[in-house]
């Protein structure tokens, strides 16, 4: 049963989870037992979006382990526990109180032994980096503590969060339940050699976790994964996210793609470098070639498929039947639009606090902003007016959000058709670099699954 305080703030954090990502896809939510005590092992890229994510799609209660120096002020303090926060003393706050996690272990096993689910972030602190950072043995400590003296009972399961964009307002985000990891049995090794027991299940919850997200070892690497999928997915990202798709088929190929592509990379990374650095060279020319001509890779993948993909003069009448409506909704939505993403640019300190940071600007914002714009419409027109303009400001902020990405996108499409007109032969060199750089992607990825498969 969920208490009345931690139903509330779900409901406020789901409304502003919808209203700040364009789409949440959850994978595999059956993993998480609907009873019975449960702990959860996440990734932490996104600072406070990360819990505000996961508290949303699952429908039990999360009991975060959250830094004891949150618990200082006590008004939060006692916010914090209401939602059910059990703090952890770390050295890095205060070494003096590492003592004191004795109570953070009682507060674990009190709250398994009631039956509750616990989420732990064992990275320790939110990582900008898209893959699982080396986790911490807090987490084997809790679930091995009290696997010792219940048996049998823990679920330990393994969650990825993804973010396509990290910085982008509506931008899109996976959350994937992983398999559960088997706490029982490290048990017979963790009465013998606990030192030894706790190593090796932290090696197995941190490779469950990555297994949730795309791992790729290098940086380097993760560029050349994240260029190639930019330009090879294409379709497959026209069909799962275009207006016909279904929900349920939204992000996991897409993360599969990418994990995909990352494995090819190291593969050839190791057996032939030199084909990775080719086409790495010849795609770094292609985008060269893009901003040049400040396109975007959409426009030439979209000329290359055909006639049947390009509906410039149906977005035309459609821009222009739509521009009043964007004219309104950008009129009234401009400032809470644009304020928090500019607060957050000046005031995160990492990159990790850019986009919690805007979330919680726009939580203040946007209602301030329309309270504002609203009693200003009532003082003017009188109350009835003032209802129907308040009603029309979170619609016509996203019809203008929707009408400046379509109309972003023919604009891209318009801008290539001219190059094409005025400079033929630079437009014919894009297409043809974007189709030998598909065709190589092609050509790696047979070889790649033929290699794997012998």
């Amino acid at each position: 049963m969920v208490d009345p305080v931690y139903a509330v703030v779900r409901v406020i954090a789901r409304f502003w989870i919808w209203f700040f990502f364009e789409r949440v896809e959850v994978r595999h939510p059956e993993r998480v037992p609907r009873s019975g005590p449960v702990f959860l092992c996440i990734n932490h890229p996104n600072n406070l979006i990360d819990s505000l994510l996961v508290a949303s799609v699952l429908p039990r209660k999360v009991h975060y382990l959250a830094t004891a120096a949150l618990f200082r002020n006590p008004l939060l303090a006692r916010f914090l526990a209401a939602l059910g926060v059990i703090p952890v003393y770390r050295k890095a706050d205060d070494p003096d109180k590492m003592d004191r996690n004795t109570e953070m272990f009682a507060a674990c096993d009190e709250a398994f032994g009631r039956g509750r689910l616990i989420a732990i972030y064992p990275e320790g602190v939110t990582r900008a980096a898209a893959h699982v950072q080396r986790i911490k043995t807090g987490a084997a400590w809790i679930a091995l503590g009290y696997e010792a003296h219940a048996p049998g009972r823990l679920t330990l399961v393994p969650v990825g969060l993804s973010f396509e964009a990290r910085r982008r307002f509506r931008g899109r985000v996976l959350v994937s339940v992983g398999e559960p990891v088997d706490v029982s049995s490290f048990l017979p090794v963790y009465r013998e050699e606990p030192a030894k027991a706790l190593h090796a299940l932290t090696a197995a919850i941190q490779a469950a976790m990555e297994r949730e997200v795309v791992h790729v070892e290098r940086i380097d690497a993760a560029v050349f994964a994240r260029a190639a999928e930019e330009l090879s997915r294409g379709a497959l990202e026209r069909e799962l996210w275009g207006e016909q798709a279904c929900s349920h088929r939204l992000m996991a190929p897409l993360l599969q793609l990418s994990g995909s592509i990352a494995e090819a990379v190291e593969h050839f990374r190791t057996q032939d470098p030199g084909r990775i650095e080719r086409l790495w060279h010849r795609m770094l020319g292609y985008h060269a070639g893009l901003a040049a001509y400040r396109l975007r890779d959409e426009a030439v993948r979209i000329r290359l498929e055909g006639p049947a993909e390009r509906q410039p003069v149906a977005r035309s009448w459609q821009t222009i039947v739509g521009f009043p409506f964007f004219a309104y909704g950008a009129a009234v939505n401009v400032l809470p639009y644009y304020l928090p993403g500019w607060l957050a640019g000046r005031t995160a300190r990492k990159q990790t606090d850019y986009a919690t940071t805007r979330l919680l600007a726009s939580v203040v914002a946007f209602p301030l902003f329309w309270a504002l714009e609203t009693l200003l419409v009532g003082w003017a027109a009188g109350l009835r007016w003032a209802l129907a303009f308040f009603v029309s400001l979170p619609l016509g902020g996203l019809i203008a959000y929707r009408y400046l990405v379509g109309t972003g996108r023919l604009r891209h499409q318009l801008r290539f058709g001219a190059l094409l007109l005025t400079r033929a032969q630079e437009a014919r060199r894009l297409l043809a670099e974007r189709r030998e750089i598909i065709e190589e992607l092609e050509r790696a990825k047979r070889d790649y699954v033929g290699g794997v498969a012998a």
